[in-house]
């Protein structure tokens, strides 16, 4: 295994290793969702959020101890009806201020302001923006500096990526490139890219995690596929995945067990 120095010790650099990944346990949200299509995660741990095709809604959780899923509370819901009847994509801004939703019905990115930072009871509806470039949209990341956009999609099987001149504003997008990801997955779903833009990750119906290295950090022209990893043991149908920060953990959720799956890694 292999290990290099960090401030206060050493740290595995098999972090964001997916071929380390081992299951630790899962969370239903059947209660709540019976078609979920993505996840995401406060930057801390303490918040998890899925959004759905059944209610069309995002639904809010607590973690009593941060990355924990067993730990995972209900805490309410917000509806996007108005805006968005397929919605199959789920980001925040990293200060919890702003939420987007990508959609199919409106083939569109939708954009919330949240008065109180993580609070999705006081989501506003702000503007949204349409893409273009794909008519199958699933899958929606943002560099954290938000001057960056990408969108997966079905119709042309690839990673589109986009500039935003004015950060978080998804009306000021202009498309850049995109990148084929159909030798891998031909129907891909669940997009997330590394913190610092040197690793990206897909996954979808081929019941796999695909790994990719940026050698040009958020250029994806640059993508270049390492390996994958099955979670067909778990979810046969997975749509959407979330690392925590530090890459030690993975999170896929999928429609087949209506639940979310937690991996460790490295």
């Amino acid at each position: 295994m292999l290990w290099h120095k960090v401030q206060g010790g050493v740290r595995d650099t098999t972090d964001w290793d997916i071929s380390t990944a081992s299951y630790v346990q899962n969370f239903s949200v059947s209660t709540e969702e019976t078609l979920p299509t993505d996840i995401f995660f406060k930057p801390d741990g303490t918040k998890m959020y899925i959004i759905g095709l059944q209610v069309d809604e995002v639904n809010e959780y607590d973690l009593s101890t941060a990355w924990d899923i067993s730990t995972a509370s209900y805490v309410q819901n917000f509806s996007v009806t108005t805006q968005e009847l397929q919605p199959q994509a789920l980001f925040f801004k990293p200060d919890g201020t702003r939420m987007y939703v990508l959609g199919r019905s409106g083939d569109d990115v939708n954009e919330y302001n949240l008065s109180t930072a993580w609070d999705i009871s006081t989501a506003s509806y702000q503007r949204l923006w349409q893409s273009s470039e794909e008519g199958i949209p699933q899958g929606l990341s943002f560099k954290p500096d938000g001057t960056k956009l990408y969108i997966i999609g079905r119709s042309t099987t690839a990673v589109n990526e986009y500039d935003l001149s004015t950060a978080w504003n998804v009306t000021t997008s202009s498309y850049v490139q995109n990148f084929s990801v159909s030798t891998e997955e031909t129907l891909p779903a669940g997009l997330f890219f590394k913190p610092d833009g040197t690793k990206m990750y897909i996954t979808g119906p081929s019941l796999d995690v695909n790994q990719y290295d940026l050698s040009t950090a958020w250029d994806i022209s640059t993508a270049s596929y390492v390996q994958n990893l099955s979670v067909a043991t778990e979810e046969n149908n997975p749509t959407g995945l979330f690392f925590k920060p530090d890459g030690t953990k993975m999170y896929i959720i999928g429609r087949t067990g209506v639940e979310v799956n937690e991996y460790d890694v490295g």
